[in-house]
């Protein structure tokens, strides 16, 4: 019976990473981690291989980066500043608790505007820096899904 709690809450736990795509104010890698420690340490007969753990410290840097790095690169590549790429990360999680979801879209689409606007940029150019903002989100959260996805999957072979 304890055991069935358990992986009930560790269900739970891998939910709640992807919830983090939408809500950036939930650790998505720390409740991966949670869910795999909790499996480690009480259910009964974890073996989970030292190659797992290395692979999901890698996957789990590779998570944390891939969001800084998309925001920054589509935000650079469509023109934006520095206090655009600035003003697109703080969005994300502004906006994540305004308008939920929609929020985490927009907010940090007008907020880019709005920066590239008052560092006398044409309109075009802060407007593409704004959809730059909005690629880096989409990126990121792509590649966290399928990057979350792996280390669930990697899990759940393991056990």
């Amino acid at each position: 019976m304890v055991d069935i709690i358990l992986w009930i809450i560790i269900l739970i736990l891998f939910a709640l990473s992807f919830a983090s795509i939408i809500f950036p104010i939930i650790p998505g890698p720390l409740v991966l981690w949670a869910g795999f420690l909790i499996h480690f340490f009480f259910i009964e007969g974890s073996g989970l291989s030292t190659l797992f753990w290395i692979a999901m410290v890698t996957l789990t840097v590779l998570l944390i980066i891939s969001d800084i790095v998309a925001n920054s690169y589509f935000v650079k590549k469509y023109g934006g500043s520095k206090w655009g790429e600035r003003v697109a990360a703080i969005g994300v999680i502004i906006g994540s608790f305004i308008l939920p979801p929609l929020g985490i879209l927009i907010i940090p689409f007008v907020g880019v505007l709005i920066v590239e606007l008052l560092q006398s940029r044409t309109t075009k150019e802060a407007f593409r820096a704004s959809l730059g903002s909005l690629f880096g989100f989409l990126g990121g959260s792509v590649a966290k899904i399928a990057i979350q996805a792996l280390m669930i999957i990697w899990f759940l072979i393991e056990v």
